[in-house]
């Protein structure tokens, strides 16, 4: 594990002849987050849920379209179809409960977690904000 310096001017960071040393300074963790292995592992878990349920939401997607526009009579599709939309749920309260950890953990504003959250509504969406909070969290913790 590094140890992250936050000024590069700090007598640490600079050599006998005062100039900067090849350590990285690296931009401060939010106040309060958790310790990076913490985060690896919610970041993990939250990545797996965001595609599953992205993919699942284009499964339902798809038995709309099939179920409502295609049909003449949606009480003629099969009974099977009304098992996408209970797994898509399922999945997407188990993608709220990771995203909510990422983002107590991470120090993600309010407005950032509830984002995020929305992300698993929209087809496509929840693809799009797993690769944003990806690269943001593996920034702001070195991972």
């Amino acid at each position: 594990m590094t140890t992250r310096d936050n000024s590069a001017d700090s007598p640490a960071a600079l050599g006998q002849d005062g100039a900067a040393t090849s350590e990285t300074t690296l931009a401060p963790r939010p106040l309060g987050a958790a310790a990076p292995e913490k985060i690896r592992g919610a970041l993990s878990r939250y990545r797996i849920l965001a595609w599953i349920t992205g993919l699942w939401l284009l499964v339902l997607t798809g038995e709309m379209v099939y179920k409502y526009l295609l049909l003449e009579d949606s009480s003629t599709a099969p009974h099977w179809l009304f098992y996408i939309g209970q797994v898509h749920g399922l999945f997407y309260m188990l993608y709220l409960v990771f995203t909510i950890d990422l983002g107590i953990k991470a120090r993600w504003k309010p407005v950032t977690t509830l984002l995020t959250c929305l992300a698993g509504t929209i087809p496509f969406l929840s693809f799009v904000f797993e690769h944003w909070r990806t690269r943001d969290v593996k920034a702001a913790f070195d991972l």
